[in-house]
């Protein structure tokens, strides 16, 4: 092992609890061990405890599985009325602690005004009288309560309820009755979430949300009541020696309702500042918080908590290692935080331990390939949230998730088998075959290596003469480093097979010539053009990422979905003046893209007067200028040193599907990197 990750390899202590190495594998949405969207209610999850045991088998330290709420979703069964389960996670803990690795049960009091109200139950909440009928199955009034009346997060024309005090005091006593019987099956500790990413125990310590004039409202004391008596009720069940952490955010970075603080934006703090911060990380530590797990954020600032490959990489770490000052008790960082970082500022004392998420999910073996010394190996996050947490929403629209992402968080986009191994996973095929697939980009590469390990041979074709046909473009920006280490990762993984022989620079015109038993087409697709006067003297975007010409100083992109607002916050990194133009009411609406991605870009392009013009058309492309109307049908000219078109595109496939013909990813429909490997391990399952 290299030398400069020594420091993730030693020995801590969070209260007498003490953990082989300083990496924590930190709570995601979706890998609750007590289920987290069960219909018929939580019940203690099979897929989440593989997903745990695997990775504890790969030498993780201290594992925290995602929120288990106290309270059932549906049906409105508390946590600790449910023996059976605390029984199943009894038996889980022997198998746990058999790897050397440390657990502790993240509860939750609450989501408030943070629930992410889907399009489906917005309506229901909305009608008095559906409300009311549903109430029994799921009281949308209760999973919305929050510390004062106001307007959700993803829902803003719904006003959330003030919680009583008679509610309060419930959650408290449901979370010591909770951690006792999770101390009594064996779980090493409990985390209470939390004081952080504007959760119901953040929101009422944030002042800027929490109007009440009773005792959980109003003065500093007031508002962390409610956290400090979770935590002193936990040790009156527990005792003081069960360990209790406290996921936290350090800084609020919040800018007003649904928006945030992107980095270098001077507004001022509208949440927890670091002078409040300060004095409350020693108020919690003082009250019985045994750890702080730290990063930044709330829901309206939601990418410092769940940063998107926009956001800087360890961009917590200087805010989390300055509240370390103020406290006795270990405190852990998380946020795109990269190992060789962690572990110099935990060898220089700033931090106590490296908080890691998603990169679980892509990788379950990452650490193990660190100690081996295989660096290069590690199948790389790209903070794309297609998988893992797509929770999505634009103007006029509630979270817009389908039901079936909604009832499996914590999936991975890059990783197929992750939460979803009985879905998908590699089986010997019944018969070897050849297989050629047409297409060198992410679908065919990926398409090659799942039919490798289940005994195929494989010729890969590819046209050009590199791999990784559009993601190159895809990766192309200053700020996708991931992207390109993930090209980098496939090239390498095809050599380590000798089933798979790959043909560059060769263009296949026809598939009966290649003579295989099976076929794959993963020839992607192409742009879309418009019919508008003077197109051609446009740029399409993958052009401008893939050649990066000469575009000036203004430059008007066609277009505000995913990879037209790249393109406009790429150039503005580069020091140019980009505008957008978007027919829709609002930036990047699709379906699937993470509210965290799509709000950074929103808030940044606020922030930093980036012309942004919605329900425009283009109507023309001219020297020096474009011709574009607005709503009213008003036409307007934006000078232009160059224009570049990101309007979307069409599926391509060289052959039409057949009995032994197969097309995948973009080729079949347009979609994105999850549908392209997830779609093709669709496929070669069944070859």
């Amino acid at each position: 092992m290299d030398q400069k990750y020594e420091a993730l390899f030693t020995p801590w202590k969070v209260g007498n609890v003490e953990i082989k190495n300083r990496i924590v594998m930190c709570p995601m949405g979706g890998t609750s061990l007590f289920g987290w969207f069960e219909l018929t209610g939580c019940k203690f999850d099979k897929e989440a405890a593989k997903l745990f045991l695997e990775r504890a088998n790969n030498n993780v330290g201290l594992i925290i599985p995602g929120i288990a709420p106290l309270r059932d979703t549906f049906w409105g069964k508390w946590l600790w009325q449910n023996p059976k389960m605390f029984e199943d996670l009894k038996e889980f803990m022997d198998e746990i602690h058999k790897t050397g690795a440390k657990l502790f049960v993240q509860l939750t009091a609450g989501m408030g005004r943070s629930w992410a109200i889907t399009e489906l139950v917005g309506p229901l909440h909305k009608n008095k009288f559906t409300r009311t009928i549903m109430k029994p199955i799921l009281d949308t009034s209760h999973e919305l309560a929050s510390p004062s009346a106001q307007p959700a997060r993803w829902a803003p024309d719904i006003i959330c309820p003030e919680m009583t005090k008679e509610q309060i005091h419930e959650i408290i006593e449901a979370f010591a009755k909770t951690a006792k019987l999770c101390k009594d099956a064996g779980v090493d500790g409990v985390e209470v979430h939390a004081v952080h990413e504007g959760y119901l125990l953040d929101q009422f310590a944030i002042e800027f949300f929490n109007k009440r004039t009773d005792e959980y409202g109003g003065s500093f004391e007031n508002r962390y009541r409610f956290a400090a008596e979770v935590v002193k009720a936990i040790k009156e069940s527990c005792g003081d020696d069960f360990p209790v952490s406290l996921r936290y955010s350090v800084e609020s970075k919040l800018k007003g309702f649904a928006k945030g603080l992107v980095p270098g934006d001077p507004a001022p703090e509208m949440g927890r500042t670091m002078e409040e911060s300060e004095r409350a990380a020693k108020y919690l530590q003082d009250c019985g918080y045994d750890m702080l797990n730290a990063d930044n954020g709330t829901y309206d600032s939601w990418y410092w908590a769940h940063p998107p490959m926009y956001m800087p990489q360890n961009c917590n770490l200087n805010d989390v290692a300055h509240i370390k000052k103020f406290v006795d008790i270990p405190v852990v960082c998380a946020g795109r935080m990269e190992p060789d970082v962690g572990a110099q500022a935990i060898a220089e004392g700033r931090i106590d331990g490296m908080g890691v998420a998603r990169q679980f999910l892509v990788d379950p073996e990452w650490i193990t390939k660190i100690i081996e010394d295989r660096i290069e190996d590690i199948k790389p996050c790209i903070c794309c949230h297609a998988g893992c947490f797509n929770f999505s929403s634009s103007k006029g629209h509630y979270n817009t998730q389908d039901l079936t992402d909604t009832m499996g968080l914590a999936r991975c986009a890059l990783n197929a088998e992750t939460m979803q191994s009985t879905k998908h996973y590699i089986q010997p095929a019944a018969k070897a075959k050849n297989v050629a697939v047409i297409g060198g980009g992410i679908g065919g590469m990926e398409a090659a290596l799942v039919l490798a390990k289940r005994g195929h041979k494989v010729t890969l074709y590819e046209k050009s003469g590199e791999l990784g046909g559009v993601f190159i473009a895809a990766a192309a920006p200053s700020f996708k480093e991931k992207d390109r280490d993930l090209i980098a990762w496939y090239k390498r993984e095809l050599t380590k097979y000798p089933s798979i022989e790959v043909k560059l620079n060769t263009e296949v015109e026809s598939i009966e010539a290649l003579g295989a038993d099976e076929y794959i087409i993963a020839t992607g697709a192409t742009p879309n053009r418009i019919p508008v006067k003077g197109v051609e003297k446009g740029i399409q975007a993958i052009d401008f990422l893939l050649n990066k010409p000469d575009v000036g100083e203004n430059v008007t992109i066609i277009g505000g979905g995913l990879t037209g607002c790249e393109i406009a916050y790429e150039l503005y990194l580069q020091g140019k003046k980009p505008t957008i133009v978007e027919m829709m009411d609002d930036l990047i609406v699709t379906k699937g893209v993470c509210l965290a991605n799509t709000s950074f870009l929103r808030d940044f392009f606020e922030a930093n007067k980036v012309p942004v013009h919605l329900e425009t058309g283009l109507k023309e492309i001219k020297d020096g200028a474009v011709v574009v109307a607005g709503k009213d049908g008003s036409t307007f000219e934006i000078p232009s040193d160059a224009v570049i078109l990101s309007v979307g595109y069409k599926s391509k496939p060289l052959a039409e599907a057949a009995k032994n013909v197969h097309i995948i990813g973009d080729a079949q429909k347009v979609g994105n990197l999850r549908s392209v490997i997830w779609g093709a391990w669709d496929v070669c399952m069944k070859i």
